[in-house]
């Protein structure tokens, strides 16, 4: 590959055309992956908030849900995007809180 090749290869999009991180994300096909993303991050810290509040371990959140750690810790890998509202929801009434969702 020539320098000049390789040069166009790395050469930047203007970020006229993208206004926004969100317009970009669209245009690339990737935002609602990261939405995604972001709000299983942000529960996963919520739930992480609320269990040290309520001064309950991993172990003894999973206890007392009655299921494994291993269950547990994928609830609050954000990276594991496979938990059920079910889930969710008996999670945060151990934890003492509710979980909330709206359509806007």
């Amino acid at each position: 590959m020539t320098a000049k090749k390789a040069a166009r290869k790395l050469r930047r999009r203007s970020s006229k055309n993208f206004p926004t991180l969100d317009s970009y994300l669209a245009e690339e096909g990737k935002l609602e992956e990261f939405e995604a993303q972001a709000i299983k991050e942000v529960l996963a810290w919520q739930i992480e908030k609320a269990m040290k509040k309520a001064g309950l371990t991993r172990t003894a959140l999973a206890e007392k849900m009655h299921t494994s750690r291993a269950q547990l810790n994928r609830v609050l890998d954000p990276k594991d995007g496979n938990v059920t509202l079910e889930t969710l929801m008996r999670v945060a009434r151990h934890v003492g809180r509710e979980v909330r969702i709206e359509l806007v």
